[in-house]
């Protein structure tokens, strides 16, 4: 089967947010655009559905409001600091484009995006969150300031000022939508520097009336193929491919790879286009970079294979490993995610605890995930109000009902004999007496408005931040004195993939060699948000939505400029 093209048609592979953007942008630009998307439409938006909706603004009048201080020099000093982009040499260039990425993102962020979301109906709430504090270091790693600015409506919403314009178009005949449509190889013509793609094949599937998020099948009904005048791989990343992950899991960085994952993405996330991109002749680069997160539980309420669920916490809960060693206290919730990361699976053990009570989880607890966050994805201030108030938030009470991460009881004793029955066949035991004696350590420290222990007087910091003493960070109090106690085992969640297909500013995609694969762009995460991995090797949160906007947006420019 030959699908219909017009002379002026661009294929975009995949429909997320950085695929949805880049067509977005081409049919503006007067590009007759088509869609292939191997799942079903429901699943329109991808990834970006499900998030949380941060966005990363900088110099935004939300940081205004919370009289926090920012720049563009400011914010780009956070972001090198960072990354950390290896050095550029004649004999190896692999942070060349994802540096300009960078730069160019945080440009970006620091003028026209807030404007252009904003003209799209796209509205942030008026508090801001402190993302990726840092551990302490102004030359290392995190956001000197608050910078995560939070959607109202997360991610649907992000989804839908996107989708509507879309599906007018589409209406109209500008954009064609092909669903359950795989594509399995890119066609090419010529050879070497000279070497081309014009256009896809691939496999027509089984129609599915399945939910967003659900494993469908992948029965093949028959064939197609189609030319036109560029190809975007706008597929996403490989957080769904528990294998993949394991295979490029940085080993050298990050220690052994845990044995027990949970997806933090539907399993259909799983990196065949940037494979498909790379068998075409395009340049693959840090493909050991990615992001996981050292604080996802098992979802209780699963919609794909081992469905995780991160927490998004405040600074206040105690962070305990396998073996019941408090982490070094520069590393509190919060602070550098890849750095707890690192520590965590180099203890030899894949896990960890939090370790708080009732007063922290009511305050400090966010779930990441639109359908976690009812009240701000339905838009209803009603219940806003209720988040904002006192009591424990439906989700986390879900959780501490449900959850088989979860142990809650009235006194220490009791929550470590939990602590131990749920914790992995073989693994270490925690001990009534050392988990006392770290509380207590900890608890000693409350008496004075300063002390000698960095997460208790980090907590008394950050409360200084309107944003964080409103809804974010509870006050310093006596673990013990305020029940229940609460532990939670944590798993390490797999999510973003920070490096990928290389690309130039316009998402041309690369030979090996540095040269234009004519006729290939990619986008969002199969590109590494841009360049094959413009967040370097660590990220400052709000970034990815963030990535898959800038860079879709750019391609669908460059497209509309061919």
């Amino acid at each position: 089967m030959l699908l219909g093209m017009k002379e002026n048609s661009v294929i975009i592979v995949g429909t997320g947010l950085a695929g949805m953007l880049a067509g977005y942008e081409a049919f503006k630009g007067g590009k007759h655009v088509i869609f292939l998307e191997q799942e079903n439409r429901n699943n329109l938006g991808g990834q970006a559905f499900w998030s949380l909706g941060g966005l990363f603004y900088v110099g935004s009048p939300e940081q205004k409001l919370m009289r926090v201080k920012d720049s563009e020099e400011l914010a780009w000093r956070d972001w090198a600091n960072s990354a950390d982009y290896d050095e550029v040499t004649t004999e190896d260039s692999h942070d060349y484009w994802p540096r300009k990425w960078g730069r160019e993102y945080v440009r970006f962020a620091a003028n026209e995006k807030r404007s252009y979301l904003k003209k799209l109906g796209l509205n942030v709430l008026p508090t801001i969150g402190w993302a990726e504090r840092g551990s302490g270091d102004a030359s290392g790693h995190g956001n000197s300031v608050p910078r995560f600015h939070l959607t109202w409506g997360t991610g649907p919403e992000v989804v839908r000022v996107f989708r509507e314009p879309l599906e007018k178009a589409e209406k109209e005949g500008k954009v064609e939508f092909y669903f359950r449509h795989r594509v399995d190889e890119l066609i090419t013509e010529g050879h070497g520097s000279a070497r081309r793609v014009v256009g896809v094949k691939g496999s027509v599937l089984a129609p599915t009336d399945q939910v967003r998020g659900e494993a469908s099948g992948r029965e093949v009904v028959k064939q197609f193929e189609l030319r036109g005048q560029a190809v975007v791989i706008a597929t996403g990343g490989i957080g769904g491919n528990l294998e993949k992950v394991r295979t490029m899991w940085p080993t050298e960085r990050w220690g052994k790879c845990p044995e027990e994952l949970v997806r933090g993405v539907p399993a259909h996330v799983d990196g065949r286009g940037i494979d498909i991109a790379s068998k075409a002749g395009a340049n693959l680069v840090n493909q050991d970079r990615m992001w996981a997160y050292p604080e996802g539980m098992s979802n209780w309420d699963s919609i794909w294979p081992e469905h995780g669920i991160r927490i998004i916490p405040g600074p206040s809960s105690l962070w305990l490993d396998a073996e019941g060693n408090r982490l070094p206290t520069n590393l509190f919730p919060g602070s550098d995610n890849l750095a707890v990361l690192s520590h965590i699976t180099n203890t030899g053990h894949g896990y960890s605890w939090f370790v708080l009570n009732q007063e922290i989880v009511d305050k400090e607890f966010i779930f990441s995930g639109s359908e976690q966050n009812p009240d701000l994805t339905d838009k209803e201030f009603k219940k806003l109000a209720g988040k904002l108030g006192p009591g424990t938030h439906v989700a986390v009470k879900a959780f501490m009902d449900n959850g088989i991460d979860w142990v809650v009881e009235d006194n220490l004793e009791d929550l470590v004999k939990g602590m131990n029955s749920i914790s992995p066949e073989g693994s270490p035991k925690i001990y009534v007496d050392q988990l006392r004696k770290i509380i207590e350590d900890r608890d000693a420290q409350l008496d004075n408005p300063f002390s000698k222990d960095a997460q208790v007087n980090y907590i008394r910091i950050a409360r200084g931040f309107l944003g964080d003493k409103l809804i974010r960070c509870a006050a310093p109090h006596r673990l013990l004195d305020k029940g229940p106690l609460i532990a939670v085992r944590l798993k390490v969640l797999t999510r973003k993939t920070l490096g990928g297909i290389e690309t130039n500013l316009d998402g041309a995609c690369l030979n090996p060699d540095g040269s234009v694969l004519t006729g290939l762009y990619a986008c969002g995460e199969a590109s590494g948000f841009g360049g094959g991995g413009m967040h370097g090797k660590n990220a400052l949160e709000g970034t990815f939505l963030g990535g898959c906007i800038h860079s879709g947006k750019r391609v669908g420019e460059a497209l509309a400029r061919s």
